[in-house]
């Protein structure tokens, strides 16, 4: 398949790893617990499974993390790439709710519903909730997905539809620790 003009194009052009939650100055925590997937390793690219879909069921990878720091009585999900060309990153799961006594959640555990009692999301890309697996543009290069998994002292309590900027407003001030895993995927 021939090189997309529009990606090339904008192949240097990435908003960058310092627009992600994880680089914010008030979320600034430990990195005292893991976070993994058995579906790819840290910096390895993300399974096909996985990619997104525009009118498909997106499957999310299962996800497993060490025991959080003591006091955590939730954790968060946020999933975003920072190599979208233009702007902030896109968000690609947000998820809040996860029971801390877990070690992981199963694969396509971020649909919506989720499978998995308790966890709810908010509004992601182009406002869906739920996973929304990886979509670069075409040719643009490989593009990080970052996820960032936030130990929480309290409940954010978010009502429904919430979307990124209401869950930054609820963990400052909360987090206890954070855990990170980065996933790439590229479409040539």
């Amino acid at each position: 398949m021939p090189a997309n003009p529009l990606g090339v194009a904008l192949r240097n052009r990435r908003a960058g790893q310092h627009t992600l939650v994880w680089a914010r100055p008030d979320l600034q925590v430990p990195e005292n617990f893991t976070l993994t997937s058995p579906a790819f390793d840290h910096g390895a690219p993300i399974p096909e499974r996985h990619r997104g879909r525009l009118f498909v069921a997106n499957i999310s990878p299962a996800l497993r993390w060490t025991r959080p720091p003591a006091g955590t009585v939730e954790l968060v999900l946020i999933v975003q790439d920072p190599d979208v060309p233009v702007g902030k990153p896109a968000t690609h799961a947000l998820a809040v709710g996860i029971d801390p006594s877990l070690d992981g959640v199963p694969e396509n555990a971020l649909a919506d519903p989720s499978p998995v009692a308790g966890i709810r999301h908010g509004k992601g890309a182009l406002g869906r909730r739920g996973w929304a697996g990886p979509m670069p543009i075409r040719s643009h290069g490989p593009h990080a997905y970052v996820f960032q998994l936030f130990a929480l002292a309290q409940a954010p309590g978010l009502p429904d539809g919430f979307a990124l900027g209401d869950l930054i407003a609820a963990l400052a001030g909360h987090a206890l620790g954070r855990a990170r895993l980065d996933g790439t995927y590229e479409i040539r």
